[in-house]
């Protein structure tokens, strides 16, 4: 496939190799190209296309959101909304509050009864919105390796079809998926990223993953 990554940070950068390593051809989309860690990067991994965050929605038959929260309504509206029209767009975005953590805790801008993903569901009506990559850190999203095994990703979103292509995406970097229903899952799925990176916080300690057991 062809895919569209709006966001050029660790998590950008790290979906963008990691999609290219599965073989699909990727756009980076970005505010600035000529950010120095960025011209480093892409020469190191010349394979990858640089442009704008509406060359990336535009090129991608799949969108990935891999921005900070507080900048995703930007984003969208900079990568122009009619580009996302009918296509599957993965939401790894998590609604994280420009204050400090409380004693670990991160701080969301959202409540338990709105989900940062319902609002950009709300956006972009016609998207098929897919929450994803959420609740782990960077280096853990692509070929996770732990002693119990491959962790789990949950996921949520209002099309079917979509949530499988996601799924399948998933197996192939090496992880389980599960479907956690509609939109308003999100509303669980998002506060996974803090309870991740409480034992960071609180200890340094950043390398672990979810997995749901099951009888």
């Amino acid at each position: 496939m062809k895919i569209g990554i709006i966001g050029s940070g660790l998590v950008g950068r790290v979906l963008a190799s990691a999609f290219r390593d599965q073989g699909h051809t990727v756009l980076l989309g970005t505010r600035n190209i000529s950010k120095p860690e960025l011209v480093k990067w892409q020469g190191e991994n010349q394979t990858i296309s640089l442009g704008s965050f509406q060359d990336s929605a535009q090129f991608g038959e799949l969108i990935v959101l891999a921005v900070s929260g507080l900048a995703v309504e930007d984003a969208i509206s900079l990568a122009g909304k009619e580009f996302f029209f009918e296509k599957v767009v993965i939401d790894a975005t998590n609604p994280i509050a420009a204050v400090p953590p409380d004693n670990g805790v991160l701080r969301f801008f959202t409540t338990l009864e709105d989900s940062l993903m319902e609002r950009i569901q709300q956006l972009l009506p016609d998207a098929k919105l897919v929450k994803a990559f959420n609740s782990v850190g960077n280096a853990f999203m692509y070929k996770p390796v732990f002693a119990g095994g491959p962790p789990t990703m949950f996921i949520c979103g209002n099309d079917g079809a979509a949530k499988k292509t996601v799924t399948d995406i998933l197996h192939s970097f090496g992880w389980e998926a599960e479907d956690m229903g509609a939109v308003e899952a999100a509303r669980a799925i998002e506060p996974l990223c803090m309870l991740w990176c409480i034992p960071g916080f609180l200890r340094n300690q950043w390398t672990h993953a979810f997995k749901l057991l099951k009888s």
